[in-house]
């Protein structure tokens, strides 16, 4: 269950990363809203997470997913560049993602 909590907190994490860019400095209240709203859940499940698994692994894998699902919707939403640099290296933060689960019990 862990697990789940840890992933689904990267995906907030990755809510208010986009977010920031949405509230344009902090300049527009209700993408502030909804961005501080995804921070406060983010770090509410990661630390729920971090109960029963090793901080560096869940704050590594948490870092992880931000990172990847905040470069892809940056290609979807935000048409930054989709290059073959980029895409090997969220490669890279997957297979790394995946090598923490697979050498972490829980």
């Amino acid at each position: 269950m862990a697990w789940i909590i840890l992933t689904i907190a990267g995906l907030f994490e990755v809510g208010w990363a986009i977010g920031l860019k949405y509230t344009e400095g902090f300049t527009r209240l209700w993408p502030t809203v909804g961005t501080v709203l995804s921070m406060i859940v983010s770090l509410w499940l990661l630390g729920i997470a971090m109960k029963s698994l090793p901080v560096g692994t869940a704050y590594a894998v948490w870092v992880g997913v931000g990172a990847v699902g905040t470069v892809v919707l940056g290609i979807v939403l935000l048409e930054e560049p989709a290059n073959t640099a980029r895409l090997i290296s969220v490669a890279l933060i997957i297979a790394g993602i995946v090598g923490l689960k697979l050498a972490t019990p829980a």
